[in-house]
């Protein structure tokens, strides 16, 4: 066997690391994630000093939750001088992990050096003193510019860090404020208080967290009443620093995913707090997120990940439900759906879930019948609009309108000033040719109070159209192409308004344009009065 000279062996080695970078590359563009971090992970064995490979490996690691591949990566970057900001906080998990504490320090000290999220110092230097057996609780100092984003998350950190050290009396105040301060999806935070009280013999507190007609408390609450055994036990287990610095991360994740293109740093940190705290509370946290970001599949994972028998399980198949149905998995999606609204005490949430995948799936009868099983979930004055307008929906793409009509009539009592239900009601009267003058009074108070909303301005210059002022008609469904030229409906609109008016080459132009973008019995009319002109059979409905 010959050997290779020294040179040759190089370049065949260049040419693997090449090779396997330029997979990464392609797999990336797919958004096939694990294909390209096994490629990454090669190339970087290959080239372990490429700056360029460790960014892109840094990146892929977090999506798709390499914890090994992204702390190597970040290592390397940070020799380079070219580490993201999150990378400390990625720094920051694996030395709390370690139960390093002085590394924790050195990290958290950068972390404050660097600006970017200073803000959390306070509290995750709280948590490395818990750490250490000398605990010293969160100092925010009131003149520091980050004060009032601290403050946001202080009180649940407060409450878990009491906890943690069995300090019941102290943790209290706390829960109430931190569960005051974050009215929606308090589920998990309840949840976690409870079964922390739970275990330090609190059950009378605990119970107070879960009320008792929810199903999603109903396991919870059930080990709760019979005091401190094993699951309570388990469930209740204190936080260690690195988990209470996950939870931190999984609620700043959040926050960050509210904010205009804050999606990609909100999968970040919460990739980040799984690593800190792979319990249910950040894999649900993770899985909500990948989802809503375009990365079905990793959040189907993640969300299995939840145990059955975890207190969060039932919250962590929501998330699934979810992560199937924008996977592609309608079915599966549908079947779990049921199954979470077929228990006692099912939450109006989940009646919801399920009756927008029927609708997505066409089944109006057994959408509109999941919607009002939510309702039935609701005090009778208490039912929010949208759920009515869910259930009209549903009843009148079903074929059932005259109880559609009902039901969102009772949905614009609710909201007499929601834009939405106004062209919703007012359009599909309009349709119909029903209550036309009626029809035409909702649709002009809805483009008042949105007068930006292309599909409301199209509602109304065709409603203007069809109660015979074509005048007036067409300079508003000409607005309404501008803020929505690639829709349909509006441009054919637009097209037989224009042949009324007598701009018969315009007209055609307009139903053009709406062909190139419609199918079915539309694009047969389109090409019909493209061919023919417009006849009365060929008006849009």
């Amino acid at each position: 066997m010959l050997a290779l000279p020294a040179a040759a062996e190089a370049s065949v080695a260049a040419d693997g690391v090449l090779h396997a970078y330029a997979r990464a590359r392609m797999a990336d563009g797919d958004g096939a994630s694990p294909l390209a971090v096994a490629n990454y992970r090669l190339a970087l064995d290959g080239d372990p000093s490429s700056a360029a490979v460790a960014r892109r490996s840094y990146l892929r690691a977090l999506e798709s939750g390499d914890f090994a591949l992204a702390l190597r990566s970040a290592r390397l970057l940070d020799g380079a001088g070219l580490a993201p900001r999150d990378a400390t906080l990625l720094q920051v998990a694996d030395a709390l992990n370690r139960k390093d504490w002085a590394a924790a320090q050195v990290w958290t000290d950068r972390m404050t050096d660097e600006g970017n999220f200073a803000f959390l110092t306070p509290l995750v230097r709280s948590w490395i003193s818990l750490g250490e057996g000398k605990y010293a609780p969160p100092l925010i100092v009131a003149k520091d510019q980050s004060a009032a984003l601290a403050r946001r998350y202080l009180d649940e950190q407060v409450a878990l860090q009491a906890l943690a050290r069995g300090d019941v009396a102290g943790a209290e105040p706390a829960i109430r404020a931190s569960l005051a301060a974050r009215l929606n999806d308090q589920d998990r935070m309840r949840l976690t208080f409870a079964a922390q009280l739970a275990r330090w013999g609190e059950q009378a507190q605990a119970l107070s967290l879960l009320p008792e007609d929810r199903a999603d408390f109903a396991a919870a609450r059930s080990d709760m009443a019979r005091g401190r055994n094993r699951a309570v036990r388990r469930e209740g287990a204190p936080l260690t620093p690195a988990q209470g610095f996950g939870r931190l991360l999984a609620r700043l994740a959040l926050d960050a995913d509210a904010m205009e293109g804050g999606g990609i740093v909100a999968v970040r940190l919460a990739r980040i707090a799984t690593f800190a705290d792979p319990g249910p509370d950040s894999r649900i946290v993770a899985a909500r997120l990948l989802t809503e970001n375009e990365r079905p599949e990793l959040a189907v994972a993640e969300a299995r990940k939840v145990p059955d028998g975890s207190y969060q399980a039932r919250l962590a198949k929501a998330e699934l439900v979810d992560a199937l149905d924008e996977a592609g998995q309608d079915d599966a999606a549908i079947a779990l759906a049921r199954s979470l609204a077929a228990v006692p005490h099912a939450e109006p949430e989940r009646f919801i879930q399920l009756g927008r995948l029927l609708t997505d799936g066409r089944d109006f009868d057994g959408a509109a019948a999941a919607f009002r099983s939510a309702r039935g979930r609701y005090p009778a004055d208490a039912v929010p609009w949208a759920l009515l307008l869910f259930e009209g929906n549903a009843l009148e793409k079903g074929g059932r309108w005259e109880e559609a009509r009902a039901v969102l009539e009772d949905a614009l009592r609710i909201a007499p000033n929601e834009p939405i239900i106004l062209n919703y009601l007012g359009y599909a009267q309009i349709e119909r040719r029903q209550n036309v003058d009626q029809a035409l009074e909702l649709l002009k108070k809805a483009s008042a109070l949105k007068p930006d909303d292309p599909s409301i301005t199209d509602s109304l210059g065709w409603a203007q159209f069809v109660t015979g002022n074509v005048e007036a008609a067409v300079p508003v469904l000409e607005k309404a192409v501008v803020g929505a030229p690639g829709d349909p409906t509006v441009n054919e609109h637009l097209g037989d308004a224009l042949w009324a008016a007598g701009r018969r080459y315009e007209a055609r132009y307009a139903w053009k344009a709406a062909a190139t973008l419609a199918d079915g019995a539309v694009a047969d009319r389109l090409a019909a009065k493209m061919r023919e002109g417009m006849k009365p059979e060929y008006v849009a409905p």
